[in-house]
């Protein structure tokens, strides 16, 4: 195994709260109803893009944190195989659940069709409160 300095956590600390705090932003439906629609699709497109990077910021910490713990096992693997190896190391509960957010990711590519935006959108609210998950499991583990 690859022994190596604790994970630096502070991106995914920083990424999980802007996420959060326009989840919160976009969940007020009052405040909502106060703003133009431009101002309520750029909102949703913050919300989004706040999505992808914690999705990024979250699998590549995963990895970093098998390659250091598990060792060569974890390089080079598919995404599924890699939540699988999580899994099993219990940094996340549930393979399938993290390849919603890998196809909610890549869906992303998607938002100029309405319908696609809405389901990353709605995807985004479950996402968050798995990566605050993930990132207390790492930061319980971060030897």
């Amino acid at each position: 195994m690859n022994r190596a300095m604790p994970l630096e956590l502070d991106h995914l600390r920083k990424s999980i709260q802007a996420l959060s705090d326009l989840l919160a932003v976009s969940d007020n439906d009052e405040r909502m109803g106060q703003l133009s629609e431009v101002e309520r699709t750029g909102i949703r497109a913050g919300v989004i893009k706040n999505f992808e990077t914690t999705y990024e910021l979250s699998w590549k910490l995963i990895a970093r944190w098998l390659k250091t713990h598990v060792g060569s096992e974890a390089d080079g693997v598919t995404r599924r195989e890699l939540f699988r190896l999580a899994a099993e190391n219990r940094l996340i509960p549930d393979v399938d659940l993290w390849m919603g957010h890998h196809v909610a990711r890549n869906d992303t590519a998607h938002v100029y069709d309405e319908g696609k935006a809405d389901q990353v959108y709605r995807a985004t609210m479950d996402f968050a409160h798995d990566a605050r998950r993930l990132l207390e499991i790492l930061e319980a583990r971060n030897d």
